[in-house]
């Protein structure tokens, strides 16, 4: 029977890892846990890790704010998601109240209420129901979304059903 080489993960050194690591990095911007979660693919220990994570935020490689600030711009502009999923997946990723503070300022108000009227808008047209059905599908959707009750309440009160 012939031996097939390890499809495993292969462990690389802290040399091998850094370039690999860097160019991970540099294509997106990434939490500090997405980069211990690869490094520890890439078979490093948790001391390994955490010293090559700290080289990485001292090249700037990593940048927490940077990464929050990228994330809630594309879950906002390109997903339509609402400030409580984001400020739920960035909790997730394990950012701090102050970061999460600082990145949802990247939504502007106006805007922000824009997206939401326009997804109510699109909702309502899709749903079928009494009146009082639709409304509660339309606001089912827009909380799954993310945003909050209160704002909700004010789009679909400007809506008719």
């Amino acid at each position: 029977m012939p031996s097939f080489p390890s499809s495993g993960p292969q462990r690389l050194t802290p040399t091998q890892a850094k370039p690999k690591i860097e160019k991970y990095c540099a294509y997106q911007e990434r939490s500090h846990r997405q980069v211990l979660e690869k490094l520890r693919g890439y078979g490093l220990n948790s001391q390994e890790a955490g010293e090559m994570l700290v080289e990485l935020l001292q090249s700037n490689f990593v940048s927490e704010e940077r990464f929050a600030a990228s994330f809630v711009r594309g879950k906002f502009g390109l997903k339509g998601w609402g400030r409580a999923k984001i400020e739920q997946a960035l909790k997730r990723e394990g950012l701090g109240a102050r970061q999460i503070e600082t990145a949802m300022k990247e939504i502007p108000d106006q805007r922000y209420e824009e997206t939401l009227l326009r997804w109510a808008e699109r909702k309502a047209k899709s749903v079928s129901g009494t009146p009082f059905e639709r409304k509660m599908k339309t606001k089912r959707f827009l909380v799954g979304k993310g945003y909050e009750p209160e704002a909700i309440d004010s789009v679909l009160s400007q809506l008719d059903f």
